[in-house]
């Protein structure tokens, strides 16, 4: 059996899975849908500069959580049940494991920035992406660079228990730094110096001028080469400390 059909049934089975934990399922899709509709009925209700702020953050956000912080926490609860090594000792080849893992996410990551972006048109009258293939590419962008990262960051959580402590440590400071609920640039000074150096806060921007400025990434230069960056940092990374056990 090749490694791409191997890929494929992993990836299956792991839709299964998530499907099958209702927790799972709703702190990943249904926690940054609820941050949009209560923080826009709330702080956004008939502001449209405020809802072209929210909405590509709040998309940034899902892309961040459906990513890093959900491979951060599986990753480390696989390592920590033996499953990743006994996953290891199998036919299975590592890379169609793995694969089958990431694409998930992928699709978790995909799903989620539609939904919110529907919501913005449906619910609160945004127009539709000016870019869509901008969009696809901002996202893709995102789910490479917090893969990666979620991936090397679940070898700095010594065991399950604390990965909730040490995931939220980097999610939550992330996500209000960042621009998700206002424009980055309402910071203090070295805030918002902070924010530049962030991935988030570049995804945020690619999302923003694919959905309200119709902007890609030619156009967004600073944001898709600290993307780049990021990404090519965050494999190295990933690579150099991943362990079976």
């Amino acid at each position: 059996m090749s490694g791409a059909l191997l890929a494929w049934r992993q990836f299956r089975f792991e839709r299964r899975l998530f499907w099958r934990n209702p927790s799972a399922a709703f702190f990943n899709f249904m926690l940054p849908l609820a941050f949009l509709l209560l923080v826009a009925s709330v702080f956004a209700r008939g502001d449209r500069e405020q809802l072209d702020v929210l909405v590509p953050g709040i998309a940034g956000m899902a892309v961040m959580s459906t990513t890093f912080t959900a491979l951060a926490f599986n990753i480390t609860f696989l390592r920590e049940q033996g499953i990743l090594k006994r996953m290891r000792g199998t036919p299975v080849p590592a890379g169609s494991y793995l694969g089958g893992l990431l694409a998930s996410s992928v699709m978790n990551a995909a799903v989620q920035v539609l939904l919110v972006v529907a919501i913005g048109h449906w619910v609160y009258g945004l127009p539709w992406p000016r870019e869509p293939l901008a969009l696809a590419a901002f996202t893709a962008l995102g789910v490479l660079v917090f893969g990666a990262l979620g991936v090397a960051f679940s070898h700095a959580i010594p065991n399950f228990d604390s990965a909730p402590a040490y995931v939220n440590a980097v999610f939550l400071p992330a996500i209000f730094i960042s621009g998700v609920f206002y424009s980055a640039s309402a910071l203090p000074g070295p805030l918002e110096a902070l924010a530049a150096v962030l991935p988030l806060k570049h995804v945020i921007d690619g999302l923003a001028g694919a959905i309200v400025t119709g902007q890609g990434p030619l156009e967004l230069p600073t944001a898709t080469l600290t993307l780049l960056a990021w990404a090519a940092a965050g494999l190295a990374l990933a690579a150099w400390s991943f362990r079976w056990e």
